[in-house]
């Protein structure tokens, strides 16, 4: 796959995410101008070594942004309320100090 192809795909994926993650957030979703600025700002490189670097860089971030981020609203002066996505909860697997044997 071509880099040019990557890197539109990055794009894409970061502004989905984007709007996934700050849902309803209309301060966060201005996330937007900074996505849009980092991309027009490495417009013009050339070098496949830079722009592989770039991507991975932006893989990372969208990453982070999908497994990481909850989204938070104050209900008072003193609380938040966490709003999690549903793809971020995940089944709570109880400790065991003991492993069980493989028979």
């Amino acid at each position: 796959m071509g880099q040019a192809v990557k890197v539109l795909q990055l794009f894409k994926t970061l502004h989905r995410t984007r709007q996934q993650v700050f849902k309803n957030d209309t301060r966060a979703l201005e996330a937007r101008i900074k996505i849009n600025e980092e991309f027009k700002s490495n417009k013009s490189e050339t070098s496949p070594k830079k722009i592989e670097e770039l991507i991975k860089i932006g893989s990372d971030v969208e990453l982070l942004l999908r497994t990481s981020v909850i989204q938070g609203i104050h209900t008072d002066h003193n609380t938040l309320k966490l709003v999690p996505r549903k793809d971020l909860l995940v089944e709570n697997v109880p400790y065991c100090d003991k492993p069980t044997q493989k028979q």
